[in-house]
């Protein structure tokens, strides 16, 4: 087990990086890919543990990839919403999108389907996805803890219909059963009954399946703009050439790193305006706290301020972030207050207990609620070796930390392959520009 130390950088750096493609997309468009009618070939796909796990299942339930990890690319062949296999145990790893988005989709096989992870995966809750297949008439049995993983799914095509939504534990949960639902026997039409959890996600769900040639449609309430209903057309996508956009929660890593460094400046290549993902709106949390940060068409610059300061923000939108924001709270002037952060119970680890912890290690004063993150920055943050709880996240947030102040040690390092297994050697070179 690999620890990760630095020596802390006190002058400031100029750099550009493009972090690896997203791990959000390239499992949504290895799905789409395999749903899709013909064949598809996709670019700049991540290679790391939860996208491995997607392709190594999707091999399992019969479906054609040629993946070339040196290209960063996959070509696929898919079925046209047929599973090609009646029986399979897929073995999920750790990966939430892998298990949830497999799960809707062997809905739509004929047969019998196991979906199981490593131990902390059977601790994470896939009880309302279950739940939301039932009222589709999707017959599904929990084969230990109720709720809980390793699930059955008895596939007989997803019957489709009237599904009303409330706020679920996780968006992956309505991501799923949508990137499904093209292929149901009868028209999908969702009643979100109250505000989504993370639906920044939802929305990129939705856009990756329109580049596919299968739109949903969305209505919105006509006085507030929130999403109201979601209907699904029937149809089949259509076997693409799909470029997977750089990883938007994986680049805030290294926005934050400029912020939290006065003067320093980071440039994000291949990340925009034009973005699909939620978390590029990280850089305006950093402008709040008074970084400088420009916004163009395919690029996102952080410059670190002389000093930064604390915020209230709630980040429901992009819970992603929190971890990233808690380090940059280190080093902030007075209070930072991060609102809308339940989902971070049921990741990798339950992320705020693992928060509260280790800030406390390196000085900060922490308040946590079962929604709310509050940290009073120390005067200077102490020395600590920092548990990651096999959590990739945990492992890049505090690596910043980690350059800016003496004698913090990241334990278990290796984490990071999970979605970034470059990631050490790619802040070396932002830290150190040739």
């Amino acid at each position: 087990m690999s620890d990760f130390t630095i020596q802390p950088i006190t002058t400031p750096f100029t750099s550009a990086i493009t972090p690896p493609g997203s791990k959000s997309i390239t499992n949504r468009a290895l799905v789409l890919g395999a749903l899709a009618g013909g064949r598809s070939t996709l670019s700049n796909v991540l290679f790391a543990d939860d996208t491995r796990v997607m392709m190594e299942a999707l091999e399992a339930l019969g479906f054609e990839l040629r993946p070339q990890e040196q290209t960063h690319s996959v070509v696929m062949l898919g079925r046209g919403g047929a599973i090609p296999v009646a029986a399979a145990r897929l073995q999920c790893g750790n990966s939430g999108t892998t298990i949830r988005f497999l799960t809707a989709m062997c809905a739509l096989g004929k047969g019998e389907y196991i979906l199981d992870g490593v131990e902390r995966m059977r601790q994470r809750p896939i009880g309302d996805l279950a739940e939301m297949l039932k009222h589709l008439g999707v017959r599904t049995r929990f084969l230990e803890q109720s709720g809980f993983p390793p699930i059955l799914v008895h596939g007989d095509q997803l019957p489709g219909g009237l599904l009303r939504v409330g706020a679920a534990a996780s968006s992956q949960f309505l991501s799923a059963i949508l990137m499904a639902a093209p292929y149901a026997r009868h028209e999908l039409r969702v009643d979100l009954i109250e505000p989504q959890t993370s639906w920044p996600y939802v929305e990129l769900t939705m856009l990756m399946m329109d580049a596919f040639h299968l739109t949903p449609e969305l209505i919105r309430d006509p006085k507030t703009q929130e999403p109201k209903t979601i209907i699904v057309p029937q149809g089949t996508y259509t076997g693409q050439s799909f470029a997977v956009e750089p990883d938007a929660s994986n680049a805030c890593y290294f926005l934050a790193l400029a912020a939290i460094h006065p003067g320093a400046k980071v440039t994000i290549r291949g990340l925009g305006k034009q973005s699909r993902q939620g978390d590029v709106g990280f850089g305006d949390v950093l402008r709040r706290m008074g970084a400088e940060v420009a916004m163009e068409k395919d690029s996102i610059s952080v410059t670190g301020p002389a000093e930064l300061h604390g915020i209230d923000v709630d980040l429901a939108g992009m819970p992603d972030t929190a971890q990233t924001l808690s380090a940059v709270a280190l080093f902030a002037n007075g209070r930072t207050v991060i609102r809308g952060l339940k989902t971070l119970r049921v990741k990798e680890t339950d992320r705020l207990a693992a928060l509260s912890g280790e800030l406390t290690k390196l000085g900060a004063a922490v308040a946590a609620t079962s929604d709310t993150l509050q940290i009073d920055a120390p005067l200077s943050v102490k020395p600590a070796e920092i548990a990651t709880y096999d959590d990739h996240r945990m492992a890049m947030s505090f690596a910043l930390v980690a350059t800016k102040s003496a004698g913090v040690v990241i334990k278990d390092s290796q984490c990071v392959n999970k979605t970034y297994p470059n990631f050490f050697e790619d802040l070396r070179k932002v830290l150190n520009p040739a």
